[in-house]
């Protein structure tokens, strides 16, 4: 009786292994003839238009985006499911998103795959980046790049005073310590109010090669002591000292995340008071 329960399973696999074999066969037959009849340049084109058709039907959901355009914040890492978190509320504004880092390293074909996810899931933003190599091969409509040093000063502010302030800030650069401090320092000024500046891969606080450190975890000059030490800012009006001077973090931060190598810092108005010190006085 067993045996013959089988019989009708064995068929229905087969049956479904022609299909898919005839659908394999009637797909390859149709690209033979697309490729006599279309340039190369046509089929190009055929292709762009249809990934970006695809492309719209999941630009709701930064996981397959990220997927989709082989960005590496999703599957090496698990940083999108935060980043929709965050960004929830600026997906539909015209917001100006600035990127340090594109990718692909010395060639200049190579990368822009976290640009494209963005511009996808901002219909109405404007993404800028950098990188230390020449990328503008890859801009497009609403992707820009310009080519420099995520440390050099003046060619920040530059871009600073020409295309922001920014909405959003992403530092994916070098991922040296000194890199990741001393960007920030130059661009959280140019962040707008109610806007957010992050920091991926913190895990290079801990590598000797990046300038950090896996022995004293109190090390000041790794990026993730740095930021910790920043946490202070959100509390600065609770602190019962008439000498102490408060900084430019202490009234701007207003909120901190961290999360597995990764950190989202909020900028606006940090003046909520204290029930108890008052101009630092108990």
């Amino acid at each position: 009786m067993q045996a013959e329960q089988k019989i009708p399973n064995i068929k229905i696999h087969l049956t479904n292994i022609k299909i898919i074999w005839n659908m394999s066969v009637v797909k390859n037959l149709i690209k033979a003839f697309l490729k006599q009849l279309l340039t190369i340049e046509q089929r190009t084109i055929i292709r762009k238009n249809m990934a970006n058709l695809h492309a719209i039907f999941i630009s709701g959901n930064l996981t397959k985006l990220a997927e989709f355009y082989k960005t590496d914040k999703t599957g090496v890492h698990s940083y999108t499911p935060h980043y929709m978190t965050h960004f929830r509320r600026f997906k539909n504004k015209r917001i100006k998103l600035f990127e340090i880092g594109v990718g692909g390293y010395t060639n200049p074909q190579a990368g822009g795959n976290s640009l494209k996810m963005w511009k996808k899931y901002f219909h109405f933003g404007k993404i800028y980046s950098i990188d230390i190599y020449d990328k503008s091969a890859l801009q497009e409509k609403r992707i820009k790049i310009y080519q420099g040093s995520q440390v050099d000063e003046d060619f920040l502010k530059n871009i600073c005073n020409n295309d922001g302030p920014f909405d959003i800030i992403i530092d994916d650069g070098s991922h040296l310590n000194e890199h990741i401090i001393e960007s920030f320092k130059i661009l959280f000024p140019n962040l707008k109010d109610d806007g957010i500046y992050v920091i991926e891969d913190l895990q290079h606080s801990y590598w000797e090669n990046h300038g950090g450190d896996s022995k004293d975890l109190n090390n000041p000059k790794t990026a993730m002591n740095f930021f910790k030490k920043l946490t202070d800012c959100l509390n600065y009006q609770e602190i019962p000292d008439v000498d102490y001077q408060e900084s430019y973090y202490d009234k701007k931060i207003v909120s901190m995340h961290f999360y597995h190598n990764l950190l989202f810092i909020y900028k606006g108005e940090n003046s909520e008071l204290s029930n108890v010190v008052k101009n630092h006085k108990m």
